[in-house]
Parts: structure tokens; sequence; C-alpha cells
């Protein structure tokens, strides 16, 4: 007998980050958020506007990237996108940390910019997303336990378009980092149930993925898929 994936919904942020999504990409995404009871959508802020408005009375959420997908931008510049994000109706923010600078030990610099960031959201959720696929295992942890220690919402494994994706390894490490009390989303190549379910055993609070009908129907995800 097939497995209910529907509780997996509830993971998933229903995510479109695509450079060319338009207007009628973006409907469709909330949608779909309406249809399967995903926690989020997961758009650019300048879309933002448009999903608040398709989701105006549903459950699901809406979720804005700031400083996507590099990092490198000024961290008053984050500040202020992740500030008029929530001003335009989004209830969680997902920043990339500066890479560079975490490559480069500039610790310091790190925490900054996060905590910049995380000043801006307020009672809004934060989410961190460190890039696992640049960094090695003490890098990861350095970003780990500068989330931990400003108390953000969530770490996040990556961006979908950097190099590689989550990976159980990357998960159950920034879990082990982190404690019990921090999120960890898993993003980047969860495009089906098994893998779904595996990066929830692993320590997984919240999925991002363009995949999110394929994971909660168990159908195959499309080519090219986040």
């Amino acid at each position: 007998m097939p497995q209910d994936t529907t509780p997996l919904a509830a993971y998933i942020d229903h995510t479109l980050l695509a450079a060319d999504a338009s207007q009628a990409s973006v409907r469709q995404l909330c949608d779909e958020a309406r249809t399967y009871g995903f926690k989020s959508v997961c758009v650019n802020s300048a879309n933002v506007p448009l999903a608040v408005e398709c989701l105006a009375g549903a459950p699901s959420l809406v979720c804005a990237v700031v400083g996507f997908p590099l990092g490198a931008g000024l961290s008053a510049a984050k500040a202020q996108e992740a500030h008029l994000a929530i001003e335009a109706g989004a209830r969680e923010i997902d920043m990339v940390l500066n890479i560079g600078w975490l490559k480069d030990g500039l610790l310091d610099a790190v925490r900054d910019d996060i905590a910049l960031v995380l000043d801006a959201c307020a009672s809004v959720p934060l989410k961190v997303i460190l890039e696992t696929g640049l960094l090695d295992d003490q890098q990861k942890t350095q970003a780990c336990v500068i989330c931990r220690d400003l108390n953000v919402a969530f770490v996040k494994t990556s961006t979908g378009f950097g190099h590689g994706g989550a990976t159980l390894a990357d998960v159950r490490l920034m879990r082990e980092v982190v404690g019990p009390e921090i999120g960890v989303k898993a993003s980047g190549g969860v495009r089906d149930v098994a893998t779904a379910l595996a990066m929830i055993e692993a320590g997984a609070t919240r999925l991002g993925s363009s995949s999110g009908i394929a994971i909660v129907s168990g159908a195959q995800a499309a080519a090219g898929a986040y």
C-alpha cells in the first residue's frame, strides 16, 4: 500500500526562485500551495505582494529570500530587503550569509551580517542559508554556532543555485550543532518522497523544494527541478 505522504506538505516551502518567473507561474505556485497545504511559498522579494494577494485567507505563508543567491551584498541592503519584504507581507525570511567572509574566517563580520538582518526581521522567523556545497565541515560548524548563538529560527543548507544541494551528512551535522531548538531546512535536490523522508529522519524540520507536488503525490519530479 502506498505510504500516506499528506503530512509532508506541512514541511514544504513550495519554491519558485527562477530569474524569469512570470506572474502566471507565481499564481500557479500559490494555487498549488492552497491545494496541497504547503507550509509556505518561497519567492523572490519582488514577488511577495503578488503571492500575498494570491494566498489571502489561505494558511500557507509567504517566505521571501534575501541577498539571494550569492549573499555578497551589503549587510544594510540585505536588512532593508528583509524589512521591505516583511512590510509587503512576507512572514518568513531566508537570507544567504556572506560565504566569502565565512571562508576567510571573518566570523565577527558574518555574525554582524546575520544579526543586522535578524534585527530587521523582528518577530518574523529568519532562516540562514549556509550554501553547504561551498564549505568544509569546520566552516559549516562555525556558521551553525553563530546562528545558534543569535537564536535564528532555522539554518538552511543551500540556495539550489550553488554547488551541490542538501546532503544527509550536512543535515545531521547542522542538527547536531544547533541542537533541538533551532530548525534545520534541507533544500536543493529534495525532489521525491524517499529523499524528503530521509532528510526529516536526519533532522530536517523544513524542506525547500520546487518539487513539492511530486513529493506529496509520489510522482516523478520535473527535469531541472530545485
